[in-house]
């Protein structure tokens, strides 16, 4: 039995794992070359290849792999992990902010990490010149406009006036000239106030027609700004489209959460 157990823990011992993360960013010469390595190493080596995008993935590269798909962290796990490190590093930040940056890395723990490391190390004062070796001010307190500054996504507050003003005006100018200054003002991208008023939108309590105009017209708009679309034309599409679905519901009033 001894001989036996030693011949099996070498045969083990001799076997390698090579693990390549992001190989979708891999050109496709270079993804032939790793088939030709994969096929001459096959008998002692097995490799994992870890992609974000498996259509960017040679279908020669693909057959000869098993997939494994993992889908988002849920966010109580994230919330888990993040309170750990926010302990661990002694981070001062709110309980709201927390909440934001969990909701708002959509799954990706990496993501989340990043912008916390982002947040904390943007709230620690830069030493003096003129005094090296004083002590250094405790962190400033990482707030919910913090973690949205950081990822450069549109505050609730931001959404909630433009959902207010194009609800309640039929005045189309007036409406324009609202996301055109928040946008300017605060650097917002129409492609992502279009992923956050989309979001707003369905919470609400509106007749099903209503919900159709919006998600069909909203899905469109998101579709001409991929494509390369002009963002002052499709801002007035926005605009447009909220306000058809409005007129749908005629004197109706639409509740606002």
């Amino acid at each position: 039995m001894a001989p036996a157990a030693t011949e099996g823990k070498s045969a083990l011992a001799g076997f390698k794992l090579i693990i390549l993360d992001e190989a979708d960013a891999m050109t496709s010469t270079a993804q032939m070359a790793l088939r030709r390595i994969m096929e001459k190493y096959t008998a002692n080596t097995r490799f994992c290849i870890i992609a974000n995008y498996t259509h960017k993935l040679s279908p020669a590269l693909l057959s000869r792999c098993t997939r494994f798909r993992f889908s988002p962290l849920k966010e109580a796990d994230i919330r888990v992990l993040v309170d750990q490190v926010i302990e661990k590093e002694n981070v001062r930040i709110q309980p709201d902010a927390v909440d934001s940056l969990v909701r708002l890395s959509k799954g990706d723990m990496r993501r989340a990490l990043n912008v916390l490391q982002a947040c904390h190390a943007s709230s620690i004062p830069l030493p003096m010149r003129d005094a090296p070796n004083a002590p250094l001010p405790e962190p400033e307190m990482i707030t919910n406009a913090t973690i949205y500054d950081c990822i450069a996504a549109p505050h609730p507050s931001d959404i909630q006036e433009i959902m207010k003003t194009i609800l309640s005006t039929s005045d189309v100018t007036s409406c324009l000239n609202t996301v055109n200054t928040l946008k300017s003002s605060k650097g917002l991208a129409l492609a992502d106030i279009l992923s956050a008023l989309a979001d707003q939108l369905q919470r609400l309590e509106v007749p099903a027609q209503t919900r159709i105009t919006w998600l069909e017209g909203l899905a469109e708009i998101e579709w001409r700004l991929s494509g390369g679309g002009s963002e002052a034309v499709q801002t007035g599409g926005l605009v447009g489209v909220v306000r058809n679905g409005c007129e749908l519901m005629g004197d109706k009033g639409i509740a606002m959460a």
